[in-house]
């Protein structure tokens, strides 16, 4: 009998209910960014030294073997030319990887659900991925920037620091914004290494990354004008040199409305789980 009473006025176990977020989830955004850029520090002679090293073997051929002593542009010898687009190269390219590869790892091994499961929206995902690139990108950047300035014979200019700025960090953010796109449809790493073969390195390499745009024949230099890695380096450039190959406003205009675009649509494909949930 004192069993059932004591039973009778035990209180009921409530569930647990989520806990409800309401605004910017800044901790748990915090958290995955953070993740991210501990991801590629770990390996940061992988992710961080060997694409310096093999941007700076780009300058030798180019400098030493090809462009000789001759002026690319008034103002600024061939070596000033071509650095700021082997720099914005190693940018892109490491955004790129970034974003693509961490969010293939985790949908391959089955972790992607340590994303998902978090009271995390889709707002908080796609900017943490995209941060976390942007962090690479520029930091292989500065780090080439840095190792060319103190390499024997060479010098980088420095015209306009806002545009350096605004296109290494819009540059970053649309390939890391690209690198998410890519691997929410691939569903292995050739695939990943497709994209990066056969469209972001052959936009890269044609979009006067070492010439100008103006000494092509037609029509591929028109064809580079649809081009919008075109514009990153050279609004890039500019910032170096002071001379651009585009109008600046139209470069400035085309690659902001770009990041915007690719984000709303990162942050569409997230909100109905494409390639994610089953």
């Amino acid at each position: 009998m004192h069993d059932l009473a004591d039973r009778a006025e035990a209180p009921t176990a409530v569930p647990p209910t989520p806990r409800d977020f309401f605004g910017f989830n800044s901790l748990g955004f915090q958290t995955l960014y953070l993740k991210e850029v501990r991801r590629f520090w770990k390996v940061s002679t992988q992710t961080v030294l060997a694409p310096v090293v093999t941007t700076l073997l780009y300058m030798l051929v180019f400098v030493v073997a090809v462009g000789g002593g001759r002026r690319a542009v008034e103002g600024a010898t061939f070596a000033q030319f071509v650095a700021p687009g082997l720099i914005m190269m190693g940018i892109l390219n490491n955004a790129f990887a970034n974003s693509s590869s961490s969010l293939l790892q985790s949908k391959m091994f089955g972790l992607i659900s340590d994303v998902l499961t978090p009271p995390l929206a889709p707002l908080e995902i796609v900017l943490a991925y995209a941060l976390g690139a942007l962090s690479r990108g520029v930091l292989v950047g500065t780090v080439t920037a840095l190792t060319i300035l103190v390499l024997p014979g060479h010098s980088l200019m420095l015209s306009h620091p806002w545009a350096v700025v605004y296109f290494a960090f819009t540059a970053s953010i649309v390939l890391g914004l690209l690198g998410i796109l890519t691997a929410l449809w691939a569903e292995k790493f050739d695939h990943i290494a497709g994209v990066t073969n056969f469209v972001i390195m052959p936009m890269t390499f044609l979009s006067g990354t070492f010439y100008l745009v103006d000494k092509l024949p037609e029509p591929f230099r028109t064809a580079s004008r649809f081009n919008p890695f075109f514009y990153l380096i050279d609004g890039f450039r500019y910032g170096f040199i002071d001379h651009a190959d585009s109008n600046l406003i139209v470069g400035v205009t085309l690659s902001g409305v770009v990041a915007i675009v690719l984000f709303g649509l990162c942050w569409h494909l997230f909100k109905i789980g494409w390639r994610l949930k089953s």
